[in-house]
């Protein structure tokens, strides 16, 4: 069903709290990533809070659908959802990355509760989402399995791997999404007084999950309701595993980070972090 405009104005508001909280925790800690999880954040927002069956109060629910980060590094974008989800206390995150934190760099699943996997090494969460949708057929479970990409770690071997054995097995309980900003934070680096732009970490990644058997999916990542209807797609395909791709912009939120690479894992100055807040609060304010 299309959203709502009172459950659009929902999402979009969450939204912009945790883009708030990303950038103050990543401030904080003098350390962490705001380029893709800002790309990334109307994705989980919308997963989280109109499309996974999960409850904070349980968990471990055994029916829960299960999400997988597999881009880790930008786990300071789930952690702050969780906690608007109300898995962890909100003050919580301004613990992130210090070294007695639950909230470390990359998740772990054995510290957090409400962590699906353990991630952070790139391209190796794709294979565990699909040994769980596996492990879920074979129990007889009706739980969805969602994961999360970045465009630069479908680069790694294992993805294609697990491509390759999800569409083979016909898994489709699970569903990838792709986070694709279209930055990394290596390339060809831009060249002062030149045209040479970063390269695009994988030309036309459909075509190429396509290739592999994948029902695929292409939208506006920052679209609410494309998310929505594409995420609604994907639960309703049989015999085939659905991937995704999300166009979205690096930084998105705070123009001036938008589409820049250098912010894939810069920490903000103060000035910088007042200025961010500033363009948030503004959005906020326009509702």
């Amino acid at each position: 069903m299309p959203l709502s405009p009172e459950k659009v104005a929902e999402l979009r508001g969450k939204a912009t709290e945790v883009r708030k909280h990303i950038l103050t925790s990543v401030a904080k800690a003098g350390a962490g990533h705001v380029g893709g999880p800002l790309s990334a954040t109307d994705i989980l927002v919308t997963l989280y809070f109109g499309v996974l069956n999960v409850d904070p109060k349980r968990p471990n629910w055994e029916d829960r659908d299960r999400f997988i980060l597999s881009k880790g590094h930008s786990a300071i974008a789930l952690y702050s959802v969780l906690a608007v989800r109300g898995y962890l206390p909100i003050e919580e995150l301004a613990t992130f990355d210090a070294i007695d934190s639950r909230l470390q760099g990359h998740p772990d699943m054995t510290k957090l509760p409400g962590l699906d996997m353990s991630t952070g090494s790139l391209g190796q969460g794709l294979s565990p989402a699909i040994g769980i949708g596996l492990g879920a057929r074979m129990l007889g479970k009706t739980f969805h399995t969602w994961c999360m990409l970045g465009d630069g770690e479908i680069q790694e071997g294992q993805i294609w791997e697990a491509a390759f054995v999800a569409a083979r097995y016909k898994v489709d309980n699970v569903t990838a999404i792709l986070d694709y900003n279209n930055l990394q934070q290596y390339g060809f680096p831009p060249v002062p007084g030149t045209n040479h732009k970063m390269r695009t970490p994988m030309e036309d990644p459909a075509a190429k999950f396509r290739v592999f058997g994948w029902n695929t999916i292409e939208i506006d990542g920052h679209d609410y309701a494309q998310i929505a209807d594409a995420c609604e797609i994907a639960l309703a395909t049989k015999g085939r595993p659905t991937i995704i791709v999300a166009n979205t912009v690096k930084g998105k939120g705070v123009s001036f980070m938008e589409g820049d690479p250098g912010w894939h894992a810069k920490v903000p100055s103060a000035t910088e972090l007042q200025a961010a807040l500033a363009e948030l609060a503004a959005v906020e304010a326009r509702g």
